[in-house]
C-alpha cells in the first residue's frame, strides 16, 4: 500500500482518512453493516503491510537471499501465495470473488490465530456489495502505508476505538450494543484492579473493549501484560471477529475469543466439564434477555444457578450467576454492567439478590447517569462482587449514586475524566464528594427491606431520579406472563379432573 505523505499521518487525519472509507460505501451498505467491511479491509491492509516490513527486517538481517525458512521466524502471521494486498491490486476484475478467496486462505494459513477472524460479510455478492464500491474502497485503502513503523499500534487503535464509536452514534440500535463507552470500561477496570500476572474473562465481549482496557491499566501502572491471559465469548460471529482484530491491533496476543452463547454453551470449560474460573471477570451483557435459556438453567450441568432462576423473561442475573461461578473461589471478584431493575424486582430475583448478598459476595452497587449506554436510555449501575472484601466492608454493601454526574450531549450523554477519578474514589474511600451519594449498608438493614438494592431507598436522591420506567414495564411484563402461565396450567388441572 502506498502514502503520498512521508511521514505519518496525525490522529485527526487517520480518523478522518477512516470514516471516508466508510463514506465510499455509504448508499449501498446500510449503516448498521459498514463495520462489517471497513474493519476487515483494514486488519488485511495491516498485516499486509506489517508482512512487507517484516521482511524488509529479514533481509536487512540476512540478506536479499534470506532463506524462506529464516524469514518466516520474522513474521507474525503466514500470507500464501497470492494473497498479499498487492495480489488483490492486480486483480482486473471481480475483486469481490477474489476477495473473499484471499480472506479465506488466509484465515486457513493461521488456524490458531485467524480462522473466522474476517467475519462472514458477502463481498462476491454484487447486491449487497457493487463492485464499483469495492473497487473504489480498495483504492481508498491504497492509498495509505499501514505499517507499524508508520501508523503506530496506539495511533490504529484509537482509530478503530474512533470507528467503533463512530459506528454506534450513527446505528444505536445495531452497531451500538457491542460498544460500552470507554469512560465505564475504565471505571470498571480499575475498580477490579487487574494485576499482570492475572487472567481475566469478559463472556460477552463484544468488540473486547473490556479485555483492552484491562491490558492499558496495566501498562499504565508501569507494569508488562507477558504474563496475562485475556479470555472472551461472543455470539455474534461478526463482533467476535472486531474484537479478535481488536486485540490484536492493540498488541494483545495472548487472548481468545470464542463464539457462541455464553449462558446455553460457554466455551471455556475444563476437560471434565466444569467452568473454567478466572481472576477478573467482567462484562456489560445485553440487557434484560428474554430468550436466555431458562427451560435448562435449573438443571444447568455447571450449577450456574446459585440463589435460583431467574425469571424465564429475563436473564439478567443468569449473567451475573455466570459471571460469580467463574470466578476464582480464593480472590475472583467480578464487574459487571446490568440495568437498575436488577436491584429491586422481587420474585426470583429477590431471592438470587438475598443468595449474593447473604454469602456477602455483593460488595458495591454504584448507579450511573442515564443515556450514557448506547441503544437504550434506561439508567445502568455496576455490580462489583468479591469473593474476599476489606475487613471493613465484610457483612455491608456500598451504595453510590453517580445519577447527577455526567456531561449532557445531543444524543448521549457522557462521563469526563474528573467523573470516573471522583466515582474511584468515592468506591475506593467510601466518601462522598460533589454529586456523589456514598453510604456503607449493614446487610440487616436489607434485609429488613426485602434484600430491595434499589439505590434510593438508602440514599436521599429526588424520586424522579429513582424511577427506572423502563424496568418497571419489563417487571410489569414479567408478571403479565407469569399470570397467564399460571392460568394456563389451572385450567389444564381443572380439564384434566372433569371440569369445563
Amino acid at each position: 500500500m502506498t502514502d503520498n505523505n512521508g511521514s505519518g499521518p496525525s490522529r485527526e487525519e487517520f480518523e478522518s482518512w477512516l470514516w471516508e472509507a466508510a463514506n465510499i460505501l455509504r448508499g449501498p451498505v446500510d449503516p448498521a453493516n459498514l463495520r462489517d467491511y471497513v474493519f476487515p479491509m483494514l486488519f488485511f491492509g495491516r498485516i499486509s503491510d506489517t508482512w512487507d516490513e517484516e521482511h524488509e527486517q529479514a533481509v536487512a538481517a540476512f540478506g536479499e537471499d534470506v532463506d524462506d525458512e529464516v524469514a518466516a521466524d520474522f513474521h507474525t502471521f503466514d500470507i500464501p501465495d497470492g494473497c498479499h494486498w498487492s495480489d488483490l491490486r492486480r486483480v482486473g476484475e471481480n475483486h469481490g470473488i477474489e476477495l473473499q478467496k484471499i480472506m479465506q486462505r488466509i484465515e486457513a494459513a493461521n488456524p490458531d490465530k485467524l480462522a473466522q477472524i474476517f467475519g462472514n460479510a458477502p463481498w462476491a455478492d454484487p447486491d449487497k456489495m457493487p463492485p464499483e464500491r469495492l473497487e473504489r474502497l480498495i483504492e481508498h485503502f491504497n492509498q495509505l502505508d499501514l505499517r507499524p513503523s508508520h501508523i503506530s499500534n496506539d495511533l490504529l487503535g484509537r482509530g478503530y476505538e474512533y470507528l467503533l464509536k463512530a459506528f454506534s452514534d450513527e446505528s444505536a440500535t445495531s452497531a451500538g450494543q457491542f460498544f460500552t463507552p470507554r469512560e465505564v470500561i475504565h471505571l470498571l477496570v480499575r475498580i477490579l484492579d487487574p494485576s499482570p500476572t492475572e487472567s481475566i474473562y469478559d463472556p460477552a465481549c463484544g468488540s473486547a473493549g473490556m479485555l483492552i482496557e484491562a491490558a492499558n491499566e496495566v501498562i499504565a501502572s508501569g507494569n508488562s501484560v507477558a504474563q496475562m491471559r485475556f479470555y472472551g465469548q461472543e455470539i455474534n460471529q461478526t463482533s467476535a471477529a472486531i474484537g479478535r482484530m481488536n486485540l490484536f491491533i492493540h498488541d494483545v496476543e495472548d487472548a481468545q475469543v470464542l463464539r457462541g452463547d455464553t449462558l446455553r454453551d460457554p466455551k471455556f470449560v475444563d476437560n471434565a466439564g466444569r467452568l473454567d474460573q478466572f481472576d477478573v471477570v467482567v462484562a456489560n451483557p445485553p440487557f434484560s434477555l428474554k430468550n436466555w435459556g431458562h427451560e435448562n438453567w435449573a438443571s444447568d450441568p455447571h450449577r450456574r444457578a446459585i440463589g435460583g432462576v431467574p425469571p424465564k423473561g429475563n436473564g439478567d442475573l443468569a449473567w451475573v450467576q455466570h459471571m460469580v461461578t467463574s470466578m476464582h473461589p480464593n480472590h475472583g471478584r467480578v464487574g459487571v454492567v446490568m440495568p437498575h431493575g436488577v436491584l429491586f424486582r422481587g420474585g426470583a430475583e429477590a431471592r438470587i439478590r438475598q443468595h449474593l448478598i447473604e454469602a456477602d459476595l455483593l460488595e458495591a452497587v454504584i448507579g450511573l447517569a442515564p443515556n450514557l449506554f448506547y441503544g437504550t436510555n434506561i439508567r445502568a449501575c455496576l455490580l462489583i462482587l468479591r469473593v474476599a472484601k476489606a475487613a471493613g466492608r465484610k457483612g455491608h454493601v456500598l451504595f453510590v449514586d453517580g445519577s447527577k454526574r455526567f456531561i449532557q450531549g445531543r444524543n448521549q450523554n457522557a462521563l469526563d475524566v474528573a467523573d470516573v477519578d471522583d466515582l474511584y474514589a468515592a468506591y475506593r474511600d467510601d466518601e462522598e464528594l460533589v454529586d456523589l451519594g456514598v453510604r456503607l449498608v449493614p446487610r440487616d438493614e436489607i434485609q429488613a427491606n426485602d434484600w430491595d438494592c434499589n439505590i434510593g431507598r438508602y440514599l436521599a436522591a429526588d424520586e424522579t431520579e429513582t424511577v427506572d420506567v423502563g424496568a418497571a414495564l419489563t417487571a410489569l411484563t414479567e408478571a403479565r406472563e407469569t399470570l397467564a402461565e399460571a392460568e394456563a396450567a389451572m385450567f389444564e388441572r381443572l380439564k384434566a379432573a372433569g371440569y369445563e
